[in-house]
């Protein structure tokens, strides 16, 4: 079944974290929409309900995370300009400044990050369709 998950406080933000860790990224799936504030980062990432249900053929789900209200984003060790880098995403943190402001942190393997400057925090974790290849 489709997962739709939302974090709204830093709680939330470690369920969604759970559910995309070692989630495949490529450089041309993070799109920073400044105008609007978002990012949305385009992933296959485990399904890890299946895999906790025994399955012994790991599946992996197309899926779309989305943070709203994005003051800033910055990276490192991620050049935008290669589109088929490929990233392996261990997880997220959130760390609060001034409420309901404060920084998200998507850390990579190999010591890639993007840092979020968020006005309050906003994320979305959305199932699109199985990957089965």
């Amino acid at each position: 079944m489709p997962a739709r998950l939302i974090a709204l406080d830093q709680d939330d933000l470690a369920v969604i974290s759970a559910h995309v860790q070692e989630a495949s990224v490529t450089a041309a799936d993070i799109i920073w929409r400044q105008d609007d504030k978002r990012l949305v980062i385009g992933m296959r990432r485990l399904d890890w309900e299946q895999t906790l249900d025994g399955e012994t053929s790991p599946r992996r789900l197309v899926a779309a995370l989305r943070f709203d209200r994005v003051l800033s984003c910055q990276s490192r060790n991620i050049d935008l300009n290669a589109p088929q880098a490929a990233f392996d995403l261990l997880g997220i943190e959130f760390h609060p400044a001034t409420p309901p402001g404060g920084t998200a942190v998507l850390m990579f393997a190999d010591g890639a990050a993007l840092r979020l400057e968020v006005e309050c925090l906003e994320c979305e974790l959305a199932d699109l369709v199985a990957d089965d290849a």
